[in-house]
This record gives structure tokens, sequence and C-alpha cells, in this order.
């Protein structure tokens, strides 16, 4: 007969039923469910009960395995070989077995497994058959499931978690621990038909449904939750003693911008669990008229309120070595690795609570930018480096905006302009994580930043304004009145896109050499450049067509001719070299001395350029200084020059381009990207070779936007000798011709002598 155990199986109301306690159930029973579909609900089910199984259960990922050799040997010896269909012969071998049962429990696992047995016995299974499953089910339990054989029938309920489709044998098992006292969770990634042709009726448990339910995602796995928990408990070690307060950040505000960050902590919230704090990206202007001086009254407010204050515009100063070299770091193989030991570098001894909220911020900003970035070394090498970055920054404005804080204190971080790159977004969001409003204004529209961060409050304000400095005293504010605006605004819509250019209007630029045939020289070379081929303006850049080319030997061998070629190329702006080299390695050269001080690190030191006390262009326009050092750190970088990175190549290019002649330097301030370009004109008619300082000259001239045209009667080489690949484009034009005299090209002379030709084809000016 059927015997009646004392655990029947409950229908759950919700979940959390198999979280109750024995004595919290409306009776005393158990859970048996499987479940075969996915949602989000019971994903975060199955994590919670996997965590229950893993402190007070069993998990099963896979099959439970057979007993093996060793397993039923050790049986064999301890229990013997006899076998019978009875309670007390079954509860007698669970007392030695496994001793540590208690009469209560030994005695409902008898009462299950004897029920278990006499059911294959009704069904026809032989005596040998039903022993086979004794010794099989009393292996599992001592070698599976002894861990929780006895805490059953206690307060706390003992979970089993299984993953996979069950034979008919570990169904048998895990029905006698679910009728023992024993919650039992199937997870059938392929459906419940495996399980359907072991119990048809669904008599030994449920089918777990809930609404929306769909089928397990492909990566869905006990083994991928297992990764996630410890991934998750290795995350929290990160954090070490966890700050009393965390942020809440913008949830609070009202969304009026200035006004929300001029609100007090009272104002604000009253949670003490909560600093409350804005993170704000305001894009374009309100008013033009009145938004500096809208910005300077705010500042004053914020300044008369004591809150500490710190202002930054257009980019975050790159840190100094000094500053770099302080922040202890190592090599890392994983990203909480990289976290843990830079986290060590976060010190405010002043305020323990405050240096809690550092790191909590800087684990959180870290953790979000890996996510972002993956595992792969490449990655882990970037990260330290803006670890590196942000760590630094911290240390360096800390003072500023902490200095006697009290517990209702917000400090204002105020950045003047979008962010420039990855590392001052993410310095951005750790601030934002701190109790400081973080104020982002990019009054140009056109120049917003690369921040993104979930928790940033944007805003967009209809009108555009070009201000790069906020105003801080009440001499920074420049009011525009409402006619000099309007008059921006027309010469915005005639300037932008529509072929037509202001004087200056673009402050950077990028030269591409056009392949020309010989004759398109002459008609190209007084052109201005936005008429020639290729010409375009995009992000903020011209992109010049320029003219780099060598021109060999003497058309038709006629001498008069070609010097008048070479002088209807002279314009007003042209400069001219007759003879080589035009700087020789022995020339003296006041920058030379100073060139490794300017880069190092595979870094060129603009900054520390321009403070230098023999830099020589400091009365130049600052677009014009940079242009001038953007170029020279480009020739570098892309090692036109044979030797750079191999001999000090790059320290002779420095100091050449530091110490250009008057009239060079002229040219460049005067040239207008859009119009006419400057040009340089090099005869070269002997054998003397021209210098690698030449080719250095000529080389960075080409790239400022100079055409430049090497005229070379005898064909020699020259200028190519220091250069990594090919540049120019060489014209064969006529037979080589040696020792010519360079004439005075300016002479009126030249232009006599005409053939009938001369006159009939001669291009008027």
């Amino acid at each position: 007969m059927k015997v009646t155990v004392v655990f029947g199986h409950m229908k759950m109301q919700s979940p959390d039923d198999f979280f109750k306690k024995l004595n919290e159930r409306e009776r005393t029973g158990v859970y048996f469910y499987r479940i075969n579909g996915y949602s989000q609900e019971i994903e975060a089910f199955i994590r919670a009960y996997y965590e229950a199984a893993r402190i007070c259960g069993v998990i099963i990922e896979g099959k439970l395995r057979n007993p093996d050799e060793k397993n039923l040997a050790y049986y064999q010896e301890v229990m013997g070989s006899a076998f019978q269909l009875s309670t007390g012969f079954i509860g007698a071998g669970l007392k030695k077995w496994l001793p540590r049962m208690n009469d209560h429990q030994r005695e409902n696992v008898a009462l299950s497994l004897y029920d278990a047995l006499f059911l294959m016995q009704k069904e026809g299974k032989t005596e040998h058959m039903l022993k086979n499953a004794y010794i099989k089910c009393m292996c599992w339990l001592y070698y599976r499931f002894e861990r929780i054989v006895n805490q059953l029938g206690e307060n706390r309920v003992p979970k089993i978690l299984y993953e996979g489709t069950v034979s008919q044998y570990e169904l048998m098992i895990l029905s006698i621990l679910s009728n023992a006292g024993c919650d039992v969770v199937l997870l059938q990634y392929a459906g419940d038909a495996g399980y359907l042709k072991l119990d048809g009726l669904s008599q030994r448990s449920m089918e777990f449904k809930m609404p929306g339910m769909q089928a397990f995602p492909q990566q869905f796995s006990l083994k991928k939750i297992r990764e996630d928990i410890q991934e998750t408990a290795n995350r929290e070690r990160l954090y070490g003693q966890r700050p009393e307060q965390v942020n809440c950040t913008n949830a609070w505000i009202e969304g009026s911008g200035l006004s929300d960050i001029k609100k007090n902590a009272a104002q604000r919230g009253d949670d003490p669990k909560f600093y409350y704090n804005c993170f704000i990206e305001i894009n374009g202007v309100e008013d033009k008229v009145t938004y500096a001086n809208e910005l300077y009254r705010f500042y004053v407010e914020l300044k008369n309120n004591g809150r500490q204050t710190v202002v930054v515009n257009e980019s975050i100063g790159r840190p100094a070595m000094e500053e770099i070299a302080q922040i202890k770091r190592n090599h890392y193989t994983k990203t909480e690795q990289l976290i843990m030991d830079l986290s060590s570098n976060i010190r405010y001894p002043a305020q323990p609570k405050l240096q809690r909220m550092m790191v909590r911020a800087f684990v959180d900003v870290m953790l979000m930018e890996a996510e972002r970035e993956g595992q792969e070394q490449q990655n882990l090498n970037r990260m330290t480096n803006q670890a590196v970055y942000v760590l630094c920054w911290l240390k360096r404005y800390q003072a500023k905006l902490f200095a006697d804080r009290k517990e209702t204190d917000t400090a204002c971080f105020i950045y003047m302009g979008g962010c420039r790159d990855d590392n001052e977004a993410l310095f951005l969001s750790l601030l934002a994580r701190l109790p400081v409003d973080v104020l982002i204004l990019c009054p140009n529209k056109d120049r917003t930043g690369c921040l993104k961060d979930p928790l940033l409050y944007e805003m967009h304000r209809p009108q555009c304004l070009d201000i790069r400095t906020f105003p801080q005293e009440q001499t920074d504010v420049v009011i525009g009145t409402a006619a000099y605006h309007a008059e921006r605004e027309l010469d915005t819509l005639l300037y932008q896109d529509s072929g037509i250019y202001r004087e200056k209007q673009y402050e950077k630029a990028h030269t591409v050499i056009l392949q020309t045939m010989y004759e398109e020289i002459g008609i190209l070379w007084k052109e201005e450049v936005r008429y020639r081929p290729s010409f375009c303006t995009a992000e903020k850049e011209v992109h010049i067509p320029v003219i780099f080319a060598k021109v060999s030997g003497v058309k038709d061998g006629l001498v008069p001719q070609y010097w008048r070629s070479v002088r209807e190329l002279i314009t007003e702006d042209t400069f001219i070299i007759k003879s080589a080299p035009f700087i020789s390695p022995t020339d003296a050269n006041p920058m030379r001395a100073y060139a490794a001080e300017f880069y190092k690190n595979g870094r060129l030191a603009k900054d520390k350029i321009k403070a230098h006390a023999s830099y020589p262009y400091g009365f130049l326009r600052e677009e014009t200084q940079d242009y001038i050092l953007d170029k020279l750190k480009l020739l570098i970088e892309q090692k036109v020059i044979r030797g750079t990175f191999e001999n000090g190549t790059e320290y002779t290019i420095i100091a050449t381009v530091l110490n250009l002649p008057k009239e060079i330097v002229r040219l460049i301030q005067k040239f207008d990207f859009t119009k006419k370009n400057p040009k340089l004109i090099y005869i070269h008619t002997t054998e003397a070779m021209i210098s690698q300082e030449d080719s250095i000259f000529t080389a960075f001239l080409n790239r400022i936007g100079f055409d430049v045209v090497f005229f070379v009667p005898t064909g020699y080489r020259n200028v190519e000798k220091y250069f990594n690949r090919k540049l120019m484009e060489e014209h064969q034009i006529g037979e080589y011709m040696y020792d010519l005299h360079v004439p005075n090209l300016e002479s009126p002379l030249l232009k006599t002598h005409l053939t009938w030709r001369d006159k009939l084809f001669k291009r008027r000016k």
C-alpha cells in the first residue's frame, strides 16, 4: 500500500512563498516546481533561490553522477549486500549510513524512500531492480545530499535547485527528499516534454507559471548566475567600508538650471541617507544680451552663500608629471585588481566620511567604464591611464571643493565648454557622485562635448553664443547689444556653408597635396585656395589643396623662357630661396639648446614652449601660435623626416620650426585659409646639397598651407634625400642644365625677347 508522508506539496501564491520558514507557511508543506520559461521576474526568483540553496541546500548543474566503483565498494563495506522492502530495514540502514539524521528526519526519509520503491514494485520491477534503485538512492543521499538530510523538517526549509532534464531515478530521489521536507525547483531550458514522459499527470511537481514568460536566453545558466554572484561579491569588496550617505542626483530638481543649483540643503531634501546634488549640462543660451551678466550674478550669489566653487574654462589642465608621479600604480590583468589598487590613492584624512564617498564614486565610475571597454589588456591599459588622470584631478581640486566642509555643504564645479575627451567626462561623472553640484555650460551649441552619463540632466536653449570664459569678476562681464548679436546671427547665416567666407573665419586647417600636371602649376598658383579641387570646410577646419612639387630640367633648353616661367610665379606673398643650403646646420639657433626640454615621453609640451623665456612667437595671435605648434607636433608624429625617433631628429625639427625667418612668420600670420595662400620657391642650380633643416623647413611650410615648388635645372636629388616617403610630385620638363646663374627675378628685362608664340599665348595679368 502507498504510505502517506508528512510533507505534502503546496501550491504557491507568489514566488516569495518559497522563502518563508516552515512555521510561516499555511500548513506543514513544501514546494516542488519546474520552470520552463523565462522573464525578468523569473530570473530574479532564480537568483534568490540560487542564493538560498547555496546557503542551505544543494545545487545540481548537470546530471547526478551514478555511483562509481569506489562509492559502491564503500557502501558494500559499511552496509553489506542485504536488502528488504520494509520501512524498518530502510530506517535501520539510514541510521547506520547517515548517522547525523535525527529520528524524525530518518523516519520521514525512510517512509518516502519506501513509498518510491513500493511504487516501482507495483509497476512490475524485479527485486534486483529495487535493490539497485535503493543502493543508488542511498549513495546519492550520502555523497550529494548529506549536507541537507540532517536539516529536513527544520524551520529553515532546505532547497534543491536542479538544472536540466531529469532522468527517472533523478526524479525519484528529488521526490523522496521533497516528501521528506525539502523545496525543489527544476530549471528545464528545453521545456516540459522530457519531464512529462516520466510524470505525465504532474503528480510529483507543479509547473511554474507567470505572465510574459518566454524561452530562456541562450546564454542563461546557473554557471552564469554563479559567476555574476561571484563578480558582485568581488566588486563589493572594492568599496571597502560603505559611506553612510549616498548621492541623490537631480531626482529633486525642478529643471530650472541655475535656480536649482542655488537652492540650499533644506530646500533639496531631508532624508539623512542622502546628500542632494545637481549634474546639469546647459546647451545654448536663452538671451544673448543678458547671459554673461546672469552667470556673474549666479557666481556672486554662490560665493556670498559660502559655497566652495571651482571654475574651469574650456579644458581641465592635463596632470603635470609631478602629479602623475604621486599616483601609485602597477600592471593589471583584471578590472577589479586595477580598481582596488588604484583606489588606495584616495586619501582625505581630514574627513573620513568624505573619503569613503570618494572611493565609492571612483569605484562606480570605473566599473561603468569597464562595462563599456571590456577586459582586453589594451583596454585595461587605457583604463589605467584614465584612472590616473581622474585621481590626479581629484587630488588637485578636493581641497578647493571640500575645505572645512560641513555635512550639509554642497560645493559647485563649473565647467565652461563641453568635455574635450573621455578623461574629462569620467572626472565630471565622478564629481557628480560626490556632494558637488556639477554644471557644464555650452553656450555655443556647436561645441557640445562628449559627456554621456545616465545621471546627467541636459537642458537646451534656443540661441547660440560664442563665449569661452566664465565671468568671475565684474570686469569679466562683456555684454553685447541686441544689434551686435543680430549682426553676428546675420554673419553666421551669410558665411555658414554658403561658399562665402569672412576674414579669418577659420583658425585651423589641414593640407592636402595636389597631384597636377606641370602646366597646371601656373594656372592654380595664383588662384584662391577655395577655387582649387578638393577644397572644403568641415568640423570647423579648412581642407586646403596645396602644391608641393619639384621641377627638373629646362624646357626645350631655353634658359630665358625658363627664368621667365619662374618669375611669373612670384607674388607679393612669395618667399624665394636662390641657393642651397638655405639653413645650415652650423647656423646660430637659440632654440636648439632647449629642444630636448620641449619633447618628452612622446609628447610635445606646448604650454612649456609658450612659457619659455626664449620662445620667439609670443607676439603672434594666440590662434596662430597654436596653429604653428599643432603643425610642429604633426610633422614629428607623422615621421616625415628621416631619422625621427631614431637619432634625435625630432629635436632638430623642433629647433628649426621655432627659429623661422621673420618674413615666413609674417606670411603665416597674414594667411587667411580660404584665400590666396603664401608661396615658397626654392631654386637649386648647383651641386651643393640641401640641408636636413631645409627639408624640415619646406615640409613644415607644406603642412602650414604654403605652395612649395623646387626648381632644379640640374635634375639632381635634393630635398627628397631627407624624406621617409615620397611627398612631392616631380615634373621632368626638359634637358638638364648646369651652373645656371639665377638672375634678378624681379627685373623687367626678363619681359623682353618674347617669341611670337609667347606673345600670342601669354596670359594677361
